[in-house]
């Protein structure tokens, strides 16, 4: 769906995926010291908008204005429309500025796994180091073992595959999960593919280590 689809989507529903974060998101998340996030296929904003209840400077990157829109209006609302710039781009061009994040947010941004790649490696340059990446998404598992969610398989991922992309944009995995997630009036759960990463911290230098263990003068 392009831009215009789902301009059209949003346009013909209230509220297309709610106003609460997602489990996973809220699980990984909640409790962090706040500082610069950047959302990625923000939809109608809802985790933009829980970041910033939380104190984070959000800038939040989607296709749809239609979408961004309704995300300005909620934030707005709840006052926190300051801590949070709308951007009306495509998430797989975006291109933050280098080492200013202290996470980026990938959540149930279904794409193929070249448009896919580039966004995550895009997101991973614009981490400082210690920076966290965090993707949810729908698992490749998901259509056969799960409900709900894309059946198409072209933008469905696993856990390793995603994991191998962060390695290769230079990130370290933290953890690489695919996690059930019970479906209010299903009797199977859904299957996400749940991964955490982060940027290197720059290695401690030998005299810095040994500077520390001498004690000092009196």
């Amino acid at each position: 769906m392009d831009a215009a689809a789902w301009d059209r989507r949003y346009a013909a529903s209230e509220g297309v995926w709610g106003a609460e974060p997602n489990v996973w998101v809220a699980q990984e998340l909640n409790g962090l010291a706040p500082g610069r996030a950047l959302d990625l296929g923000a939809g109608e904003g809802r985790h933009a908008v829980w970041l910033a209840e939380r104190g984070w400077q959000v800038t939040a990157v989607d296709f749809s204005a239609v979408a961004l829109e309704r995300g300005r209006a909620a934030a707005e609302a709840l006052g926190v429309g300051g801590r949070i710039e709308w951007r009306v781009e495509d998430a797989t061009c975006f291109a933050p500025e280098p080492a200013r994040l202290d996470l980026a947010l990938a959540a149930y941004l279904q794409l193929p796994a070249e448009g896919l790649r580039a966004a995550l490696a895009s997101a991973a340059r614009g981490l400082r180091p210690g920076g966290r990446l965090l993707l949810v998404a729908h698992d490749a598992a998901n259509p056969g073992h799960g409900t709900g969610g894309p059946k198409d398989p072209a933008v469905l991922q696993s856990p390793g595959q995603v994991a191998a992309w962060l390695r290769d944009a230079g990130l370290e995995v933290a953890s690489a999960e695919t996690r059930p997630r019970p479906v209010p009036g299903s009797l199977r759960p859904a299957l996400d593919c749940v991964v955490l990463a982060r940027a290197p911290l720059p290695p401690v230098r030998e005299e810095a280590l040994h500077s520390e263990s001498i004690p000092p003068r009196v």
